[in-house]
């Protein structure tokens, strides 16, 4: 029996996208990819079709979306997001669906940050975004290292973006940097004598261990120390 051959979706982007304000209608529209990640990055739009490397991609942000939500849940914290997760920040002409997404209750309170409701208007329906979240992490994959490690940075800082966290799994040596807002741009946070980084914004610090399981598949362990309040300042 012959195999009917499927062919994988094309992505075409609207001719008629001339600014975020085009970009963030056609994203919430039907038109709109049910797959890959499509990023608004001041006046670029980047498409990336990749599927993500199940260990140093899939099983790392499974790590830590686990362990930042129950720390968060737990002390009643705020929200935290994966997965088509779309942030729009005017201001920095950026609309992104980072790795993972971290929003205090403050911001939300305030206004920093706000839900965006469906079209439908249904209660609890959301789609989006709006405003600086308080901590963003991004995964670096082999189709996204320059936009992950440069261009994304910038666009984060300049939408006000607290924390930005970067991790790199890939190479023989594992890269998790922490980084707080400087005078200019992002700084790393120095590690402690430990290993561990703090988190300004969650008030603990981390450590981001590797290892292999007794069938020598790669394991990932995020270790988190919440700091005494005389330590957080």
């Amino acid at each position: 029996m012959a195999i009917t051959p499927v062919l994988e979706e094309q992505i075409e982007v609207p001719m008629d996208i001339r600014c975020l304000d085009d970009f963030r209608r056609w994203a919430v529209s039907d038109a709109f990819p049910e797959r890959g990640r499509i990023d608004y990055i001041a006046g670029r739009i980047d498409v990336d079709m990749s599927p993500e490397d199940l260990h140093t991609h899939g099983k790392l942000k499974t790590e830590f979306v686990g362990v930042l939500w129950q720390q968060i849940k737990r002390e009643g914290l705020g929200e935290i997001y994966t997965d088509s997760t779309r942030v729009s920040c005017p201001e920095a002409d950026v609309s992104a669906e980072p790795d993972v997404v971290f929003i205090s209750e403050a911001s939300l309170d305030s206004g920093r940050v706000r839900l965006v409701p469906k079209a439908s208007g249904a209660a609890d329906r959301y789609v989006e975004l709006e405003g600086p979240p308080d901590l963003i992490v991004e995964i670096v994959s082999d189709s996204s290292a320059r936009k992950d490690t440069e261009r994304l940075p910038v666009a984060y800082y300049r939408a006000g973006v607290t924390e930005f966290w970067l991790i790199d799994a890939r190479g023989d040596e594992l890269l998790f940097h922490i980084h707080r807002r400087g005078p200019s741009q992002y700084e790393p946070v120095e590690p402690d004598a430990d290993g561990y980084q703090h988190s300004a914004v969650l008030g603990s610090r981390y450590r981001l261990d590797r290892s292999r399981n007794a069938k020598g598949r790669i394991e990932f362990d995020l270790q988190c120390s919440r700091l005494a309040p005389r330590d957080e300042a």
